[in-house]
């Protein structure tokens, strides 16, 4: 587990120039989807993520867009069946929020590959408690330590994460 914080830098962190969503112009950018796409980092990223899973979960339940790459890898390699999470309900077909593994009556976690504020699992939480199905925790790869678990916190969620911004910024 030592090498992946120095092995997820090595291949997401990014030199030039980014405009960052708070509008602020940086040198240096940290391109998640590039460790979601390298096929070996990821699983490794997701046996040790198996090691957070708390017994008892039945269904692991990925957010779209960056949760849906941790928690296929994931569900390989725990054997554990995985739902995807939308931001919000298709307009088509079933016109579902939650595909794949039904969620009702099963203890599931949800999975997200970075966590900043927090704000995509509270969305997601919103969506879920309104059809009945609550969870307690969540998983992600890295927590930026920005106030995310603090806010989960206030929600009833534990976040556990593989990693946090002060291993990155030390590998």
């Amino acid at each position: 587990m030592n090498t992946i914080p120095k092995r997820i830098k090595t291949c997401a962190q990014i030199e030039g120039s980014f405009t960052l969503r708070s509008g602020k112009v940086s040198n240096t950018y940290f391109d998640k989807y590039r460790f979601e796409a390298d096929p070996v980092l990821l699983r490794d990223i997701a046996i040790e993520m198996a090691h957070l899973i708390p017994a008892g979960t039945e269904v692991l339940a990925g957010l779209e867009m960056g949760g849906i790459p941790v928690v296929t890898m994931l569900s390989q390699v725990t054997g554990l069946p995985a739902a995807f999470i939308r931001k919000e309900p298709k307009t088509y077909g079933t016109c579902r929020y939650a595909e794949g593994a039904t969620l009702e009556g099963r203890q599931f976690v949800l999975v997200e590959d970075v966590v900043s504020s927090g704000g995509a699992i509270i969305d997601a939480l919103k969506l879920l408690r309104g059809d009945g199905l609550n969870t307690s925790v969540a998983l992600c790869v890295i927590d930026r330590q920005s106030g995310g678990s603090e806010a989960l916190a206030v929600e009833g969620i534990e976040l556990k994460s593989l990693l946090t911004y002060a291993h990155l910024a030390e590998a």
